[in-house]
């Protein structure tokens, strides 16, 4: 080994650097991926079919609401003219000496019943036919043998119903 003045001084042990040996680098964190087109439309679809879907069980959901609502209403509104309709039937029952004036009754009741029909409304019929507390108020009982078992003899006060709702009970009478 040489000593040259500009030199450096060498080992003779010079220093290799492997692969194995060399420091290890921090790991590189790995950068997301970015979502390809396909994905972020699917993405963006089912986001659309979920909005969709909400959207249309809200207007069912309010719709619903919507007839439930007018139904009670009208319901409502039947049993305010109820009082009407028992006092024209009282008054067609009292008869009446004066023909005009009780055909003025009759034609009066009958335009009320119209107005029922085209409401939807219609009668419960209570008499003759079996008690059902569904359909009738029982007031009264009495034992008769001519009558069946549980059946409506009289009906002191008529039903009414707005399809398969009942606005008011029948008042009946039952035998046996």
């Amino acid at each position: 080994m040489s000593k040259n003045k500009g030199e450096a001084p060498q080992s003779e042990e010079q220093e290799v650097v492997t692969p194995e040996a060399a420091p290890q680098e921090a790991p590189t964190e790995e950068k997301p991926k970015e979502p390809t087109v396909e994905e972020l439309l699917a993405a963006e679809k089912d986001k659309y079919t979920r909005l969709y879907a909400e959207y249309e069980n809200y207007r069912k959901r309010s719709s619903k609401e919507r007839e439930a609502l007018y139904a009670q209403v009208k319901s409502d509104t039947v049993a305010g003219f109820l009082p009407v309709y028992d006092n024209l039937e009282r008054a067609l029952k009292a008869g009446c000496t004066d023909e005009t004036f009780l055909k003025g009754v009759e034609m009066t009741m009958k335009q009320l019943q119209t107005v029922f029909e085209n409401l939807g409304i219609h009668p419960i019929d209570a008499v003759g036919k079996p008690f059902d507390a569904n359909l009738h108020n029982a007031v009264m009982h009495i034992d008769d043998e001519k009558y069946g078992e549980n059946e409506v003899v009289e009906e002191f006060q008529k039903g009414f119903m707005l399809g398969d709702k009942v606005i008011r009970f029948s008042m009946v009478k039952v035998a046996n």
